[in-house]
C-alpha cells in the first residue's frame, strides 16, 4: 500500500511539472501562417488546392518568394483558429501546415543614441585606427590566426536585415544576394544591425580606416530577411537558407531568433547542412535556460555571448542549445566601451557610423567568421568544423548551467588544428588536460561532470559496504547497490544531457547524489549543509528500517552519503555559510563518520534481528 500511495505521489508530482512546462515551441507569435503542399500532387492539383483554400477561407494564398514555386510553400494571414481549420481540411495536401512565426534580430536595445565614435591611435597589427577598441577580438586570440589564414574564398550569408556596403567595407567583396522582404536582387539594411554582423565577420581590414574584420578576405551574401522594424517570418529565413545553400554559401550566420518550433526551418537547416554548409546561430537574448530558435535546433551551433572579462553577459540564453561562446558585448550605461564596435548605418538616418552594439547577434559572427577561417584552412565538412570550434575553445570547468557550451572560441587554436588536417590525439588529450577531468561535454550538448572524483565516490560506498559486510553479514541485493549509487554520486552522467525542448533540471536531479540535493534544481555545485550531513540518512532510517527491502535502500544511502561527503572533504570541501577552509572540511568528514556509524548501527541492528 505504500508502494502505491507514493507511486501516486511520483505520477502526481510529475505530471504537475509537465502541466506547466509550456515548451518553447507553444510560445512563438505569429500572423500569418505557412503550407508546404505535397509535390507529388502535381502543378494542376496544388492549383486546384490553391484555389479552394481562397474561395473556403476568404484568404489570398501567395508564395512566399520567387523561390517557393519549386517547394510550393504557401503563405496566408491567418490565426490560431484559422491555422486549426486548415490542417482539418488540407493536412492530407501538405507536407506542412504550421504558425509562420516571427523571428527577430538578437541585439540587445542600447538606450543611448549611437553616435559615431571618433578615436585615432596608430597600430602596426593591424593599421585601422580603431582596432585598438576591439577587445573582443583580443579576447578570441585572433592575431595568432591571422598568420595563418584571413578566409581567402570563403563565402558567408549573412541572413539578416541586408548589407550595406559603408566606407569600411568598401574592399569586402559581396556576392549576390536576394531581399526576401520585399521580393528584389539588392539585400539593402535600413535597420543596421545586418551591415554591423557582417562587419564583425568582413569588416574591410588593413585600409587604414575605422575598424577590422575577422574572416576580411572573405565574401559576404547578404540575405534580406528582417524589416526595417527588426523581425521576420520563418518562412522568409527558411528561403534563405536554402537560396544560401544553392549559390555556394560555405557558412550561414544567423543572428536573428525567437520562440516557436518550425519543420519548415528545420527542413532548410537539414537541406543546407547536407549541402556542405556550416550554420551558426544567436542563442537568444532572454536570458533563459534554454536557447531560442534556430540556435536550438540540431545541427546549428547556437551561440551565448561573453562580456569584455569572459563572464557570461546577463542577457544571454544558457543551457540547452549552447554549443560555443563568443564576445557579445556588455554597454552599462553611456559607456559603449564594452560594446561590439564595427561600421554600420544610422536607421533613422542611412548615414554610415561607427556604433558599439550587445547581444548574441553580435557573438555568432565571431563564430561565423572563425568558421570561414578553418575552412579557409582546408576543412571542408560541416561536423569537422564544427567539432574543431568546439574542441579548441577555452574550457570552463565550472559550468552546471552551461553557460558557455564547449568553452569560450578560439581563432588561434581553431586554425592551428585546421591546419593539421585533423584533431589529433595530443589535441584531444590537451583538452583533457586543460579541464582537468575527463568531460562528457566532448561527446553530448551540455554540461561537465568530474568523473574522477564521482568513480572514487561510488568505489568508496562500495568498500565501505564490504567492511561492514565482514563484520557483520548481510544479504547484497539490488537494494543495496541503489541505495550505495543515489548516496555517493546519483546517475551523474545525466547532469550534462540537455534534452530538445525539455527543462534540465529532472537531469541535474537524478544526476545528484544525495548530499547534492540542495543545489540540484538551480545547478549549484556549492554543498548544502541540510542535505550535506547526516539529517536526510537518519531521517530515511527511522522510516525506513522497519521494511524488508526499503531498509537495505536507506542503508545504503547512508553508506554512500558517507563516502560522498568524504571524499568531498579532500577534493571540493564547498558548504553553503561554511566556506572552503578547514570548518568545512571538519563539517563534512564529521558527517562522514556520522553517516558511516549511522549505517554500522542499522546493519548490526538488522542482522542481529535475523
Amino acid at each position: 500500500m505504500k508502494k502505491f500511495f507514493l507511486f501516486c505521489l511520483f505520477l502526481i508530482g510529475l505530471g504537475w511539472a509537465i502541466s506547466n512546462f509550456s515548451g518553447l515551441a507553444n510560445q512563438g507569435s505569429y500572423d500569418s501562417i505557412v503550407l508546404d503542399f505535397r509535390e507529388s500532387l502535381g502543378e494542376p492539383e496544388i492549383a486546384n488546392q490553391v484555389r479552394s483554400l481562397a474561395e473556403q477561407y476568404q484568404v489570398v494564398p501567395a508564395l512566399n518568394s520567387e523561390f517557393s514555386q519549386g517547394d510550393h510553400v504557401y503563405v496566408v494571414r491567418g490565426d490560431k483558429d484559422l491555422l486549426k481549420s486548415l490542417k482539418k481540411s488540407f493536412g492530407k495536401q501538405t507536407e506542412l501546415i504550421e504558425p509562420n512565426y516571427i523571428y527577430r534580430a538578437d541585439e540587445m536595445p542600447d538606450q543611448n543614441s549611437q553616435a559615431a565614435l571618433i578615436y585615432h591611435t596608430p597600430y602596426s597589427l593591424p593599421n585601422d585606427p580603431l582596432y585598438g577598441q576591439q577587445w573582443n577580438f583580443r579576447s578570441i586570440n585572433l592575431e595568432g590566426a591571422w598568420s595563418e589564414t584571413q578566409g581567402e574564398g570563403i563565402t558567408v550569408a549573412v541572413i539578416d536585415s541586408g548589407v550595406s556596403q559603408v566606407p569600411d567595407l568598401e574592399q569586402t567583396q559581396l556576392v549576390e544576394g536576394y531581399d526576401f522582404v520585399n521580393d528584389k536582387i539588392d539585400a539593402f539594411d535600413d535597420n543596421g544591425h545586418g551591415t554591423h554582423v557582417a562587419g564583425t565577420i568582413a569588416q574591410s581590414t588593413n585600409n587604414n580606416y575605422g575598424v577590422t574584420g575577422i574572416a576580411y578576405k572573405a565574401k559576404i551574401m547578404p540575405l534580406k530577411v528582417l524589416s526595417a522594424g527588426g523581425g521576420g517570418t520563418v518562412s522568409d529565413i527558411a528561403e534563405a537558407i536554402k537560396f544560401a545553400a544553392d549559390h555556394n554559401a560555405d557558412i550561414i550566420n544567423l543572428s536573428l531568433g525567437g520562440s516557436g518550433e518550425s519543420d519548415l526551418m528545420q527542413e532548410a537547416i537539414d537541406y543546407a547542412y547536407s549541402k556542405g554548409v556550416v550554420i551558426i546561430a544567436a542563442a537568444g537574448n532572454a536570458g533563459q535556460n534554454s536557447a531560442g530558435y534556430p540556435g536550438r535546433y540540431p545541427k546549428v551551433l547556437g551561440v551565448a555571448a561573453l562580456d569584455a572579462a569572459g563572464n557570461k553577459t546577463p542577457y544571454s540564453n544558457y543551457g540547452a542549445g549552447v554549443d560555443i561562446a563568443a564576445p557579445g558585448g556588455l554597454i552599462e550605461g553611456e559607456n559603449e566601451v564594452g560594446g561590439i564596435l564595427q561600421n554600420t548605418i544610422d536607421p533613422e538616418t542611412g548615414d554610415a557610423i561607427f556604433a558599439a552594439l550587445q547581444g548574441t547577434s553580435m557573438a555568432a559572427p565571431h563564430v561565423a567568421g572563425v568558421a570561414a577561417l578553418i575552412k579557409a584552412s582546408g576543412v571542408t565538412e560541416p561536423d569537422q568544423i564544427i567539432n574543431i570550434l568546439k574542441v579548441s575553445s577555452r574550457k570552463v570547468s565550472d559550468d552546471p548551467l552551461n553557460y558557455f557550451g564547449a568553452g569560450h572560441l578560439d581563432a588561434a587554436n581553431a586554425v592551428q588544428m585546421a591546419l593539421k588536417g585533423q584533431i589529433t590525439f595530443r589535441d584531444f588529450f590537451r583538452w583533457l588536460r586543460d579541464n582537468g577531468y575527463l568531460n562528457p561535454r566532448f561527446w553530448i550538448d551540455g554540461g561537465a561532470v568530474a568523473l574522477f572524483p564521482k568513480v572514487a565516490m561510488v568505489l568508496g560506498s562500495y568498500l565501505l559496504a564490504w567492511f561492514l559486510r565482514n563484520y557483520f553479514p548481510f544479504q547484497w541485493g539490488w537494494s543495496m547497490t541503489g541505495g550505495l549509487i543515489a548516496g555517493s554520486s546519483g546517475l551523474f552522467f545525466l547532469r550534462g544531457f540537455y534534452i530538445f525542448d525539455l527543462p534540465q533540471w529532472p537531469m541535474r536531479i537524478m544526476g545528484s547524489s544525495v548530499p547534492e540535493l540542495g543545489g540540484a534544481i538551480q545547478g549549484s555545485s556549492i554543498l548544502n549543509p541540510i542535505f550535506a550531513s547526516v539529517l536526510i540518512p537518519t531521517i530515511l532510517i527511522v522510516l525506513l528500517l522497519g521494511h524488508p527491502q526499503w531498509k537495505w535502500i536507506a542503508i545504503g544511502m547512508t553508506i554512500g552519503t558517507a563516502s560522498c561527503l568524504g571524499i568531498n572533504a579532500i577534493v571540493s570541501p564547498t558548504v553553503w555559510g561554511l566556506g572552503t577552509g578547514w570548518v568545512s572540511q571538519l563539517f563534512l568528514i564529521s558527517n562522514a563518520l556520522l553517516c558511516f556509524g549511522l549505517a554500522r548501527l542499522a546493519i548490526k541492528t538488522q542482522v542481529n534481528s535475523l
